[in-house]
């Protein structure tokens, strides 16, 4: 396999939930913002934003609707955003109607737009000897979460990332083996198991052992879990969750409409 400094770093991400307290310097933001903007996007259409939330009270707010302490405290958060209504504002002004920027197609261009960038940050955050940890609870209380924003129509917050130096060195958490993950030429095949139809459950009982023993030796938030357990668990077993409101806001915000 291929080494380089790039590489590297991404094969050693740990997600960091402890910051040393201090915050970046106008220098690095200055980077990220530009990294930001350079990030590839579908159809040259640039249907995302960031937002650098840096009020008290309103970090105090995100903090307590995703429901973790580190949110919004030491470092600084970042809000990635889904945003059609730059563009919607410039037919409009253009004296152009909306045309397609209500409709699920746009919508998904604009998400994919949004992930690249959120990526294409961590990559820059890591690069700088920082750390960052994703935030997807930022849409826990999706409706909650655009009050506190104070967010326009056509536009709704995909993921969350605090940014710090890191205050931690946390072990590196043991992904599945590639052979269940990664294939070639064909979804049903990969390296040694010859159809996913015959995949058995049984196939995961040495990664299983490899989790449990991550959790059992973990420095902080010790759990003894493994994989399956977490996959047959709580997060996705059938519950009403905020979440589940999450069509219905889309739909308020005048995205993911129906084309006609």
């Amino acid at each position: 396999m291929i080494h380089n400094e790039t590489i590297d770093t991404q094969l050693n991400h740990r997600s960091i939930r402890k910051f040393k307290d201090q915050t970046l310097t106008k220098e690095q933001l200055e980077t990220l913002y530009s990294v930001f903007g350079q990030t590839p996007t579908s159809m040259f259409m640039q249907n995302a934003s960031l937002l650098h939330v840096t009020d008290p009270e309103e970090k105090k707010k995100i903090q307590k609707l995703c429901n973790q302490k580190y949110v919004g405290a030491e470092g600084d958060l970042f809000i990635f955003i889904v945003d059609l209504y730059r563009n919607q504002q410039i037919r409009k002004q253009l004296d152009k109607d909306d045309g397609r920027v209500h409709t699920t197609d746009i919508f998904f261009q604009a998400i994919e737009d949004t992930l690249l960038a959120f990526q294409n940050v961590a990559n820059a955050v890591e690069s700088m000897g920082l750390g960052y940890v994703p935030l997807g609870t930022v849409n826990d209380h999706p409706l909650d979460l655009l009050k506190t924003l104070d967010l326009p129509e056509l536009t709704f917050p995909v993921l969350g990332m605090q940014v710090g130096m890191p205050d931690q060195k946390p072990q590196l958490k043991p992904r599945l083996p590639l052979k269940f993950t990664c294939f070639e030429g064909s979804y049903k095949k990969d390296f040694d198991v010859k159809d996913l139809k015959d995949f058995d459950v049984k196939d995961l009982k040495d990664y299983d052992d490899i989790v449990t023993t991550y959790y059992d030796l973990r420095d902080s938030n010790r759990r003894i879990d493994s994989f399956t357990k977490q996959i047959t668990g709580k997060k996705l077993d059938l519950h009403e969750t905020d979440r589940d409101q999450l069509p219905e806001e889309l739909h308020k915000q005048g995205l993911c409409l129906d084309w006609k």
